[in-house]
């Protein structure tokens, strides 16, 4: 009897402790700055998802449901989707944004990847001094250099025209910066392995460079396709051809129009906005990993 004892007092001690434990941990989990920290981001993110929330909803409202604030619609309609589709040349606005923003993703992303490997791999004179002239223009803003650069599109003929929507948007220091910083990360190993077979600097970066380039690529055309599908003012500056109306434009023109049917302007909204999501949905991995591995070294 007096050997059983100790065992049953152990057996019942140990889950107590153990209980203990969890509860201590459960305990440290709920902390005040942690309870702040996830209120402040359940407030931030409700925020955020808000309007895009209200103009969703709002793009299966009557005109009157929408002018009256109502938060859902009471019965949804498509009647503002087919008004915009079949009322609106919207497809030609969709069909220009999505010409303008492949284009200046491809080409961008061709020229950005060349030259940042050449600043990145290559040693030859003032090629730190060109990198910091190129990375120094990330501080000018858009519209200091609107008028220069729409001076420069107008002596060239290219306005009202496709080229002049691609071509001043090819270029962008961002692109090569990020892309540099991958390239210098990247093991000398692998080039100078390749320099012993004979291989070109052409061939290296063709055959071992852009394989390895895939995510940040993949990353940079996200950013790339996103900031010209949604660009604004630069087609506002430089065109005047219904024709050659991006989306955005064409929203902000639809809305002048209809100023009092917000349910057209909304289900337009709609609309455009659903190709940037359906792409940050599926690439945003890329997007975090190249920004988290390339961007920062």
């Amino acid at each position: 009897m007096t050997e059983t004892l100790p065992a049953a007092t152990h057996d019942t001690a140990a889950p107590a402790a153990g209980a203990g434990r969890a509860r201590r941990r459960q305990d440290s989990r709920w902390t005040r700055p942690r309870v702040a920290l996830m209120v402040l981001g359940i407030v931030l993110g409700l925020a955020t998802i808000f309007p895009l929330a209200w103009m969703v909803t709002g793009s299966f409202k009557t005109a009157a449901e929408v002018n009256s604030a109502a938060l859902l619609p009471s019965e949804p309609t498509l009647d503002n989707y087919r008004y915009v589709f079949t009322q609106v040349p919207f497809l030609r606005y969709m069909l220009n944004s999505l010409v303008v923003s492949a284009t200046v993703t491809v080409v961008a992303l061709w020229f950005h990847s060349m030259a940042a490997y050449a600043l990145a791999r290559l040693k030859f004179k003032g090629r730190d001094t060109i990198f910091l002239l190129i990375f120094s223009t990330l501080l000018v803003s858009l519209p200091v250099i609107l008028i220069p650069t729409f001076v420069v599109v107008r002596s060239l003929g290219l306005l009202d025209s496709y080229a002049g929507l691609i071509v001043p948007a090819i270029f962008n220091a961002f692109g090569i910066f990020l892309l540099r910083q991958f390239y210098v990360s990247l093991p000398a190993e692998l080039e100078e392995a390749a320099l012993v077979d004979g291989a070109s600097y052409w061939r290296i970066y063709r055959s071992v460079i852009l394989p390895l380039s895939k995510p940040i690529l993949s990353a940079l055309a996200v950013f790339f396709f996103l900031a010209n599908w949604n660009s604004f003012v630069w087609p506002l500056t430089i065109t005047s051809d219904p024709d050659l109306r991006v989306v955005q434009l064409g929203i902000a023109t639809f809305g002048q129009q209809y100023l009092g049917d917000w349910n057209y302007v909304l289900a337009a909204a709609t609309v455009a906005a659903l190709p940037t999501l359906l792409i940050f949905f599926f690439f945003q991995r890329q997007i975090v990993e190249s920004i988290k591995n390339a961007g920062f070294k």
